[in-house]
């Protein structure tokens, strides 16, 4: 079979595209969840241990299936005893459990976690879960799966036993040894540049190659966020009365995304208060956001379009640029959880958001952002979300 040829395609003088045809926010309701929880628990066990079932969009592809176009996100379930095969993948990943409780080995860190705790999975750090109770542990599992899927570069690997416990001071699969070598290779001007990094001309700077495979790197924790102490800190934002004009929330941060607020390189996790009868103003981002209600209901008007959602509730609530909001019902607070693209698009400078439609948006990351009519300390950190 001989090899495609590639070919030009003109696009001299085309229009812009315009806005993209973006995918309509969908409902997966809560009856509908534990119907499905039901199922994976009936099913024999896989080899893998994975009972697992992917909430998918209709207008996902067959071939990567997801929610969002870049975000995939997984109903798991275990039974009482079971535990997962050891895997890794260049993926990214937050998890939710939603019920039950399990223990999550990522590395060497160890975490045991119940009904509503959250937490991350670095990138190729092997891992597997347990449940540890009497009941089925159930969690949700957001992935940048689908985004790397896209670039044909999504890895993932199975093995065959998790790797003994290492030093802290080695990184995955390093020993002594190793480092000796990485020490023996600094001090060989054969593999240095002589030159740097220099400035070429009014801050344009030229870089090489020794710095471009080596940059600088940052140890990618494995964190978990207890929901009772999120719940503790979240509660006391239900008293910044009716003025308010921002969002009642916490960013899950991981310190590893500096200025990009998030909770993996690729997706913020905000967890939401809202009290009674609150009603957001009407924002968009070119982030997409997918969130979970397990508290409380109330609804959201997304593209000029209202839905009604509730407790177990799981909504695609902006498919990015559209313009939305949400609201609680009068009677009893609202808890959900928020997973956004937002650092992936700062990181890449695409993060369009305009948080009062009334002025221009801007480009969060690149441009200064917005504020709230909330005096905050230096030291507090804060970020927009829903």
């Amino acid at each position: 079979m001989s090899d495609p040829r590639p070919f030009f395609t003109d696009v001299s003088g085309a229009p812009a595209p315009g806005e993209p045809d973006y995918w309509q926010p969908v409902i997966f309701r809560g009856d509908e969840i534990a119907a499905e929880i039901a199922r994976l628990c009936d099913i024999e066990r896989p080899a893998d241990g994975r009972r697992s079932s992917l909430f998918t969009h209709p207008r996902a592809p067959e071939s990567s299936p997801s929610l969002a176009p870049g975000i995939r996100v997984s109903l798991d379930v275990l039974l009482p005893g079971e535990s997962t095969t050891p895997r890794r993948h260049t993926s990214t990943q937050v998890g939710f459990a939603i019920a039950g409780t399990g223990r999550v080995r990522i590395g060497d860190t160890v975490h045991d976690v119940g009904r509503y705790d959250a937490w991350n999975h670095p990138s190729w750090r092997p891992y597997t879960v347990t449940n540890t109770g009497d009941e089925p542990f159930v969690r949700f599992t957001y992935s940048n799966a689908p985004l790397l899927e896209k670039m044909n570069v999504h890895l993932v690997e199975d093995l065959a036993e998790m790797p003994e416990a290492r030093p802290d001071a080695f990184p995955d699969g390093a020993s002594e040894d190793d480092a000796a070598d990485a020490a023996d290779e600094a001090g060989d001007a054969r593999r240095t540049s002589p030159f740097g990094t220099f400035e070429l001309a009014d801050r344009a700077m030229l870089m090489p190659y020794e710095t471009l495979i080596n940059p600088p790197s940052l140890p990618s924790p494995a964190l978990v966020w207890p929901w009772e102490g999120v719940k503790s800190h979240l509660d006391q934002l239900e008293a910044l009365g009716d003025t308010y004009i921002g969002r009642r929330l916490y960013l899950l941060y991981n310190p590893l995304t500096g200025r990009t607020n998030g909770t993996t390189p690729s997706f913020f996790a905000t967890i939401t208060i809202r009290p009674p009868s609150i009603v957001d103003r009407p924002h968009r981002h070119v982030s997409a956001a997918i969130n979970y209600f397990f508290h409380g209901s109330g609804w959201s008007r997304v593209g000029g379009k209202r839905y009604e959602w509730g407790a177990g509730d799981l909504m695609l609530t902006a498919p990015g640029w559209m313009i939305h909001h949400h609201a609680s019902d009068d009677g009893d607070r609202v808890y959900e959880l928020t997973i956004q693209d937002q650092p992936l698009n700062i990181a890449m400078e695409s993060l369009l958001w305009q948080e009062n439609l009334k002025h221009p948006p801007r480009v969060l990351g690149s441009e200064d952002g917005f504020a709230t009519n909330r005096a905050l300390r230096p030291a507090t950190v804060g970020t927009a979300g829903g």
